[in-house]
């Protein structure tokens, strides 16, 4: 497929460049707090920007340096070991590779997310909130809880 190793060095760069600019897109992208207006506190329906509760965390930051660490360990690995590979066998393997990754990512972001949703719960259970939606998916009022939950994940 790719005649010249910098070609195919270029691609492979390119797509994990392109790779890490989706995972950190998303989560910026993610973080527009909507046309969610307030309603007053008295509602029992809640609404909380995840996105701007997971920018906050410093567990984010660990677990972005660890993914760009592995991500920088695979580009080595596909480079050596692609290097006498047909361009079906480097596809093969650019595959597995992205397959782990992804897993990894999910590894890391899995117990993010988990800490995340605990505190939901705890703060809408203390200010005796039935339900919580993400402030996305809200049109008009709810009780904004974002702040309680950066607070209670954060101390700050």
């Amino acid at each position: 497929m790719f005649k010249d190793k910098k070609v195919a060095k270029m691609v492979a760069v390119a797509v994990v460049a392109v790779f890490l600019l989706g995972i950190f897109g998303l989560a910026i992208s993610q973080s527009a707090t909507g046309y969610a207006a307030s309603a007053g506190t008295s509602s029992n329906i809640g609404k909380v920007n995840r996105a701007l509760v997971l920018q906050q965390l410093p567990d984010l930051t660990q677990a972005r340096e660890t993914l760009d660490a592995e991500l920088a360990q695979a580009q080595k690995d596909f480079d050596a070991k692609t290097a006498n590979m047909s361009a079906k066998e480097k596809q093969d393997y650019y595959n597995q590779t992205m397959q782990r990754l992804q897993l990894k990512e999910q590894e890391l972001l899995a117990p993010i997310h988990d800490k995340i949703d605990a505190a939901i719960k705890s703060v809408a259970d203390a200010k005796g909130v039935a339900v919580v939606f993400d402030v996305n998916n809200v049109v008009y009022g709810g009780q904004d809880l974002t702040a309680d939950v950066v607070k209670k994940l954060t101390g700050k």
